[in-house]
């Protein structure tokens, strides 16, 4: 099985059994077979403008911050954007193929540009100094299962307090959907909470793409029950790996799915399952600051 091999099989002084990410973790709970494609079968799946653009956005902001207080505008912010765009092509070249001439990439920046004035919108980066941006962060449950993610924005006050911030570029969701919208950011404070000691006091969602905030203050059994969340999602992975069914799930989002050819509920076929997939222990590939953008505009 070509499985994803974790860096480090002890922290701690634990062993590393597996390891999930927000991002991977979301992956299951949408559709085991999605979990299975990206985690096992590793498919390559074709950069979306619209994720491009949520990576382009948070380089900028990221950025923005070690410019001083008071040079934070809108139109630095503005001007960053197309030397960001040139550092991505040099690391991902292929991405210039995304757009088929000048007209259509001028436009897909102005749009990111839209992006960064609905952050201005939201909040005034001249009165901010975060004491973390793209913060890697990871801890170990008893057991081995491994949480790791990238933070987009640690503050802290004064006082001590935490607030945890991550920047969304598309819409706020429906309240039906809030929770799993919090879920991620709990899986943070979760993560925070046991390896500082401290409690975030605030979870924080902007969502640029229609300029709201979504904030919610959790409490040490939101987070205790994150952790059993966390432990019974990784046991059904384990099962699925074990007995080599990975269930397709059909909702909203297969819209935006790079593989309903080969998913058996839009009549496709999956590929067979790499060769002793079958019972072995499964560890996503390492997460990245990208994962936390790809939200659906």
């Amino acid at each position: 099985m070509r499985t994803e091999q974790i860096e480090r099989t002890e922290v701690d002084g634990v062993d590393v059994v597996g390891a999930l990410s927000p991002s991977r973790a979301g992956d299951f709970m949408t559709c085991p077979l999605l979990y299975r494609f990206r985690v096992i079968d590793r498919i390559p799946e074709e950069p979306s403008p619209a994720a491009v653009r949520g990576t382009l956005v948070h380089a900028v902001l990221e950025d923005l911050y070690d410019v001083p207080a008071a040079e934070r505008t809108v139109e630095r912010a503005r001007a960053m954007l197309g030397p960001a765009w040139e550092d991505l092509l040099v690391s991902e070249p292929e991405l210039a193929a995304l757009f088929t001439g000048d007209e259509a990439l001028a436009e897909w920046l102005s749009s990111a540009e839209g992006l960064l004035a609905s952050y201005f919108a939201l909040e005034d980066p001249r009165r901010l100094e975060p004491a973390e941006r793209e913060l890697y962060v990871e801890t170990v449950l008893d057991g081995g299962l491994l949480l790791r993610g990238f933070v987009d924005r640690v503050d802290v006050a004064p006082d001590g307090r935490v607030r945890v911030v991550d920047y969304k570029t598309g819409r706020a969701p429906r309240e039906v959907f809030e929770a799993k919208a919090l879920f991620q950011m709990k899986f943070y404070a979760l993560v925070l909470w046991r390896t500082r000691g401290v409690l975030p006091s605030l979870l924080q969602l902007m969502y640029l793409g229609n300029e709201e905030i979504l904030r919610y203050e959790p409490d040490e059994a939101d987070l205790r029950a994150t952790e059993r969340k966390l432990r019974a999602l990784w046991d059904a992975i384990a099962r699925a790996a074990e007995t080599g069914t990975w269930r397709a799930s059909k909702g909203p989002l297969c819209g935006w799915c790079d593989h309903q050819a080969r998913c058996p509920e839009w009549g496709g076929t999956p590929p067979p399952l790499p060769e002793g997939a079958v019972g072995l222990p499964i560890a996503p590939a390492p997460a990245s600051p990208a994962e936390s953008t790809t939200d659906v505009d």
